[in-house]
């Protein structure tokens, strides 16, 4: 089971609910998924011509956990704003937090990043916050009162599958007790069975499974490649060598003269 601030939960997949061609499709891949949580952007749903209220109602008939977000903020607060409206909307303290620093990369200002954590901690809100894989950042957000941490393995929507898996290793090492969230970058379910193998307790992806050409089914395969990754985690694998170590004994072995 994989707890979050005290919160049971049997899936390891965090879906995204952006980008999808139908809230049919979006139904349909949440519930062969399996995904626990699903992530919603406030600001997206209720900015412009676009009905929120609908895609809302929408989101709690799928009957799982609801963890707002805040995209599309850049200062700290800008986002305790949005984090204070979306506990309105969906009665919940929980928040993923996301403060973009850049905008071609999409990459965490993780000073204001750290701030906002600070004071909505502070404000009773149970903080995901969208971070790098720096031990530092992660170090400060744990002190600031986070209980989870949310490192990208590639810029949010790039699909490029993790950069930088040493980094990765060390933020696992670094926090062994701490949930570690893989949020962004992820574009193949290859690469979720790899942060996986690395003892990540979890991923959070959106654009891979929304914009695949059947996104039901593509979560489906999400969810198969997180359950293996973590099974074999569990397991205990082999380590990569550099010699061959045969696999049939030498030693005994039929000798013919």
């Amino acid at each position: 089971m994989l707890k979050l601030y005290d919160t049971e939960l049997s899936s390891r997949l965090l879906l995204g609910t952006a980008r999808y061609p139908s809230p049919a499709v979006l139904s349909e891949a949440v519930k062969r998924s399996g995904a626990g949580i699903v992530t919603v952007s406030l600001r997206r749903e209720t900015s412009g011509s676009r009905t929120g209220g609908a895609f809302f109602e929408l989101i709690r008939q799928l009957g799982v956990r609801i963890l707002p977000n805040t995209a599309g903020c850049h200062s700290a607060s800008e986002a305790v704003l949005t984090a204070k409206m979306a506990r309105e909307v969906f009665g919940t303290n929980w928040i993923k937090l996301e403060v973009i620093g850049h905008h071609d990369s999409l990459q965490p200002d993780v000073f204001e990043l750290v701030e906002a954590a600070r004071i909505l901690t502070n404000e009773g809100f149970d903080v995901f916050p969208y971070t790098t894989d720096d031990l530092i950042v992660g170090e400060k957000l744990l002190a600031a009162g986070c209980r989870v941490l949310m490192p990208w393995c590639a810029p949010i929507g790039s699909a490029a599958g993790p950069r930088n898996p040493s980094a990765l290793v060390a933020m696992r090492a670094a926090f062994p007790d701490i949930p570690l969230i893989v949020d962004a970058g992820l574009g193949r379910p290859s690469h979720a069975a790899v942060v996986m193998e690395l003892g990540y307790d979890a991923v959070l992806l959106n654009t891979a499974v929304a914009s695949a050409g059947d996104p039901p089914a593509m979560g489906e395969a999400f969810a198969k490649a997180i359950d293996a990754g973590r099974l074999a985690y569990l397991a205990g694998m082999l380590e990569p060598r550099e010699m061959a170590v045969p696999s049939t004994p030498v030693i005994g072995k039929a000798v013919f003269s």
